[in-house]
C-alpha cells in the first residue's frame, strides 16, 4: 500500500509510522507526505489505535526535504508544495486527539525537524541530533518551526538556532526542551514502548482533551484559559473513565480505563 513509509499495529493499540527512504536519511517527497497523511487520517479513525508513534527507518529520522526533487529552481514555486502538502500535515497531527510520539533515532534536520516538534512527545536516542538547517541552503523554516520553536525555546534562542543552522546533538536538545527524554540506541525501542503502553492503558478520552486543550491554549488569555479548563473537566468528569478512576482509588487496585 504504501511505497515510502511502514505502518504497524500492536494488539496493545500502538501504531508505529516509520519513514522508509534509508539510502537518504529517510528525506521527504510528495510521495511520503501524501502517504503521511493518509496513514495518519487513517489510524485517527481506527478504534483500534490508542497511541501513534513517528520514527525513521536506519540511522536517520529524517533528513528533510529531498533535494534531489528541487534541483530546477527556476520553475519552484514552494508555497504551493508547503501549503498543498506540507501544512495539512502538520495540521492533521496537531488536530489528531491521539498522542503521538516522535521516536527520534537519528537526525531530524529541516522539515524533519518540524515533523518532530509537530508530535507531542520526543524521546530521542542518544545518536540523535536536531537541525533547522533551513538557512544553510537560504531558505526560511517552513511546516511550523516558526510556530513550536520559539513556544518552547524562547524568541531569542529560536532566532539563534534558525539563523546559525548548527546542529544540536541529543542532550544539548534535552537541556532546552526541545525533546522529553534521551536513552541510549539500545534501549530506544523499548524505553518508547513502554511510554506509549502507558499512555494506552491511560484515559485516552482525557489525553486527547489535554492535547486539545494545549493547542487552544496558545491563542488565549488567562481568563479564556481558566473558563476552557473549566468546561473541560465537566466533559471529563461525565466520562466513564472517572468513574472507572474514582472506583479503583476507593477500592485500591489499579483502573481499567477504556477510553469512554
Amino acid at each position: 500500500m504504501y511505497q515510502t513509509i511502514l505502518v504497524h499495529q500492536s494488539p496493545e493499540g500502538i501504531a508505529t509510522i516509520t519513514l522508509h527512504r534509508p539510502e537518504v536519511y529517510n528525506a521527504i517527497t510528495s510521495q511520503m507526505l501524501q502517504e503521511l497523511r493518509a496513514a495518519f487520517n487513517f489510524l485517527e479513525y481506527s478504534r483500534d489505535v490508542k497511541v501513534i508513534i513517528l520514527t525513521g527507518y536506519g540511522k536517520g529520522f529524517c533528513a528533510g526535504q529531498d533535494l534531489s526533487t528541487l534541483q530546477n529552481t527556476q520553475d519552484l514555486i514552494p508555497s504551493q508544495m508547503i501549503k498543498k502538502l506540507y501544512n495539512p500535515l502538520i495540521m492533521d497531527m496537531r488536530n489528531s486527539i491521539k498522542p503521538i510520539i516522535c521516536k527520534l533515532n537519528g537526525i531530524a534536520a529541516g522539515a524533519g525537524c518540524s515533523l518532530a516538534l509537530a508530535c507531542d512527545m520526543i524521546i530521542a536516542s542518544q545518536e540523535a541530533s536536531i537541525s533547522e538547517a533551513f538557512i544553510n541552503i537560504g531558505l526560511v523554516p517552513d511546516s511550523g518551526s516558526t510556530y513550536f520553536l520559539p513556544r518552547i525555546v524562547g524568541k531569542l534562542k529560536a532566532f539563534e538556532i534558525f539563523a546559525l543552522g548548527e546542529k544540536m546533538n541529543a542532550n544539548e536538545a534535552l537541556e532546552l526542551g526541545l525533546i522529553n527524554k534521551v536513552y541510549p540506541s539500545s534501549e530506544l525501542d523499548e524505553k518508547v514502548h513502554s511510554i506509549a503502553l502507558k499512555l494506552c492503558t491511560s484515559a485516552t478520552k482525557s489525553i486527547g482533551m489535554i492535547k486539545s486543550m494545549l493547542n487552544q491554549s496558545y491563542h488565549f488569555n488567562l481568563h479564556e484559559v481558566l473558563e476552557m479548563e473549566a468546561e473541560n473537566q465537566d466533559i471529563a468528569a461525565n466520562t466513564k473513565d472517572f468513574k472507572e478512576g474514582i472506583a479503583a482509588f476507593l477500592e485500591k487496585r489499579k483502573p481499567n480505563y477504556l477510553g469512554q
